[in-house]
């Protein structure tokens, strides 16, 4: 199992809808609204074999109201 995290910046006004998507699309463990340069950040876990930049690009990104996305893949946790 790989996990990765996302954080997401949404169009303006468009942090809950974006959230409520991304939950009804069941792929992320956790999704939390942030403060900072991202409204959102969510924990994502895949089998090895999945690509995680497809993931993203296909499952994540075409989300409507997303403006950008940052992808952090930790090393270890602890």
């Amino acid at each position: 199992m790989q996990t990765f995290f996302v954080q997401i910046k949404c169009k303006l006004g468009k942090t809950y809808a974006v959230a409520s998507e991304l939950a009804d699309r069941e792929i992320a463990s956790e999704i939390y609204s942030i403060a900072g340069d991202y409204d959102i950040i969510a924990k994502f876990h895949v089998d090895r074999d999945v690509d995680i930049g497809h993931f993203v690009a296909e499952k994540v990104q075409t989300i409507d109201d997303i403006a950008d996305t940052r992808t952090i893949i930790p090393f270890k946790a602890f």
